[in-house]
């Protein structure tokens, strides 16, 4: 049975900051910020840019796309950040009652910023499995760029974090933007090295962890991870490309487009040149900045707009989250599959 991608829809806020005065407030050279960490603006949520809420109204854009009754739907799986409107919440519920789609039931995934790429495997997999299940809404919203201190140089490597929103609706039987193979890799040995310090149990929220500043992101052994992700990062990206694409039958010369998320431009254009892709087939998102696990829908919007994919093109999305994950989804995007 095939499942398709019946629309998708994207939310982003109107306030941003460049990257001249990101430089300004880490004290680094623009040309560091603009050139080598890939970020000319991002964007900034504004006062009711909540994460949730950022998903509703990106759900409610994939929803007019596509032209149906959100009655319609039976499942919504919410895959936007824990950092949310209020904490022990489950947002898909939220998003539910607020789109009007009262015959589906919710639930809340997360995998960071793989959580687009892991949910329309489990998405997938659960339409595939129960015949009640028809038509699928991944819907959610990041602003994790709240936790960044533009003074700690151990985090620049996330400066990059920005704000929005994005949903995708799924529906079985469709024969356009074909939902093909996803592959999936996690790593533990990486799981403790990007950390919020305040606020959980190991170190609950008081006002002394307020005061020095703990409620951020922060890197507790720099060094380390830098080693450790030298050795596997780019490696396991290129691997999950590579078994998306040959579980669904394709080998990496076939890839027409590649959405990807946003990293330093020397890393963007590694993956390309392993790949063997031209700049033309992607779209470096630095006008954006990284909007998390949304990165991939942002990025194939752009990609239709612009006239870089067409029917029968193979596209791959891929992405890479803190934990850490690498996850990546094999699409035949347009109506020309025959299979049935």
């Amino acid at each position: 049975m095939d499942i398709g991608i019946l629309s998708t829809g994207i939310y982003l806020p109107e306030n941003e900051i460049t990257g001249e005065n990101i430089a300004k407030k880490a004290g680094i050279p623009k040309d560091i910020v603009e050139k080598k960490m890939g970020i000319k603006r991002k964007l900034l949520p504004g006062p009711d840019d909540h994460t949730c809420e950022m998903g509703i109204k990106a759900a409610k854009k994939a929803i007019a796309v596509a032209g149906i009754d959100p009655k319609e739907i039976d499942l919504i799986i919410y895959i936007g950040e824990e950092h949310k409107e209020y904490p022990l919440w489950t947002a898909a519920i939220k998003m539910q009652d607020e789109i009007g789609a009262y015959h589906a039931w919710a639930f809340d995934i997360a995998l960071r910023c793989g959580t687009t790429i892991m949910a329309l495997k489990v998405a997938k997999s659960m339409m595939l499995a129960d015949p009640s299940i028809n038509v699928v809404l991944l819907a959610g919203g990041y602003r994790n760029g709240d936790f960044i201190d533009y003074q700690n140089e151990r985090t620049r490597f996330m400066f990059n974090l920005s704000a929005g929103g994005g949903a995708i609706l799924l529906q079985k039987g469709l024969k356009r933007n074909l939902l093909l193979e996803t592959e999936i890799m996690t790593d533990g040995s990486f799981s403790e090295d990007v950390v919020v310090t305040a606020g959980g149990t190991k170190n609950p929220m008081t006002h002394d962890a307020l005061d020095k500043g703990l409620l951020r992101l922060d890197v507790l052994d720099p060094e380390g991870m830098k080693k450790r992700l030298e050795h596997k990062s780019m490696e396991n990206f290129l691997k999950v490309i590579r078994e998306s694409l040959f579980k669904s039958g394709y080998t990496e010369s076939e890839i027409d487009y590649i959405a990807m998320l946003h990293m330093k431009k020397s890393a963007h254009q590694f993956v390309l040149k392993e790949l063997g892709m031209k700049e033309e087939q992607s779209i470096y998102l630095e006008n954006y900045g990284h909007i998390g696990q949304f990165d991939q829908i942002l990025s194939l919007e752009l990609a239709e707009q612009e006239g870089k994919i067409q029917d029968g093109d193979i596209v791959v999305l891929v992405s890479a989250g803190i934990g850490y994950a690498w996850g990546a989804t094999t699409i035949r995007w347009g109506i020309s599959y025959l299979g049935g």
